[in-house]
């Protein structure tokens, strides 16, 4: 049973957790990774890795197609949001032209994920909090109050999202920020829910971890909460998405209760954490694999604290790495 990571590039934790879950079942099989870098310390952490092109080259597609089909790859899991438009528009093809599964959840998900207006939209339609957009009406007649918060339409890891104080930020901001979306600041504690479904779409875990401190966009320091309210609003939002394998939500809960404010359909860098505390959708991935029904659970370590931190990937003039 081979599975295929694509843009492996940090993910070193979540490979090994494929890498543990796979030994642990007694599996026979390869992890595969594929970047568009060898300097990507991920690809060292597989069994196999291959150099492919960017994701918005041509050929990337038949690319993944003939690494599938060399190495059998029975699932592809991806790891950025840029590669999920076109996994989605090329799934019929990817796996018609090889044995492999693509792990992906269908295209009205993939673009509510994708658009921070439609995942404002969605949220609003089917009454989930969310903090209310200022638009440009608002914005000509003065109807708003500080702060905001400004951030891409498109954007992921929080690049180019930024809290605002005052007039002078805004003006600012409007100009810096590329095709940007203007919302209420929510206040309150921030949260990352790691939530696993499976290839019908039904919940098998879900996680919350109320994120300390973040670097570069990625949790650094998080403690897992089995926050009831969050999770029957997720398991809700779940319900309504029907969303396929990993899909990552962020909120903030305060005092005006629970407002959502990103959905991406894929595995978060924290989702190791989740693993840890006990829900291993790693070994779940295996078990649907096997064509094992699984069920929802929570029977995972409440209060769990992840302190993370990096480690270095030695290699010599070669290219080898040196243990």
């Amino acid at each position: 049973m081979n599975i295929l990571f694509l843009s492996a590039g940090r993910r070193v934790e979540l490979l090994q957790w494929f890498k543990r879950a796979r030994n642990e079942l007694g599996i026979k099989g390869n992890i595969v990774a594929v970047d568009i870098s060898k300097f990507a310390p991920a690809i060292y952490y597989a069994d196999i890795y291959v150099m492919v092109p960017r994701v918005d080259a041509n050929e990337f597609i038949s690319e993944i197609i003939k690494v599938c089909n060399e190495y059998d790859i029975d699932l592809v899991i991806p790891t950025i949001d840029t590669e999920l438009p076109i996994l989605v528009e090329n799934k019929e093809q990817l796996e018609s032209l090889t044995n492999a599964k693509i792990m992906i959840s269908n295209k009205k998900v993939i673009d509510i994920g994708k658009d921070k207006f439609v995942t404002y939209n969605f949220l609003k339609k089917n009454c989930f909090g969310v903090p209310n957009v200022i638009d440009e009406n608002s914005l000509e007649k003065g109807e708003y109050k500080f702060p905001l918060f400004i951030k891409p339409l498109d954007g992921s890891s929080s690049i180019n999202a930024f809290k605002v104080n005052n007039e002078k930020e805004l003006s600012f901001f409007r100009e810096y920020v590329p095709n940007p979306i203007i919302q209420e600041f929510a206040e309150g504690d921030e949260y990352t829910i790691d939530v696993f479904c499976d290839f019908e779409g039904n919940p098998i875990t879900i996680v919350p971890r109320k994120r300390v401190a973040t670097r570069g966009g990625e949790v650094s320091k998080a403690v897992v909460i089995r926050e009831r309210e969050i999770i029957d609003e997720v398991k809700r939002m779940v319900n309504v998405l029907k969303p396929i394998g990993p899909i990552t939500v962020q909120c903030i809960k305060g005092m005006s209760g629970i407002k959502f404010i990103e959905i991406n359909p894929r595995f978060g860098g924290g989702a190791p954490i989740s693993m840890k505390a006990g829900a291993n959708s790693a070994k779940n991935i295996y078990k649907l694999l096997m064509g094992e029904k699984l069920s929802y659970y929570e029977d995972y370590e409440d209060g769990l604290v992840a302190l993370r931190y990096d480690q270095a990937v030695f290699l010599d003039m070669n290219g080898n790495v040196i243990k």
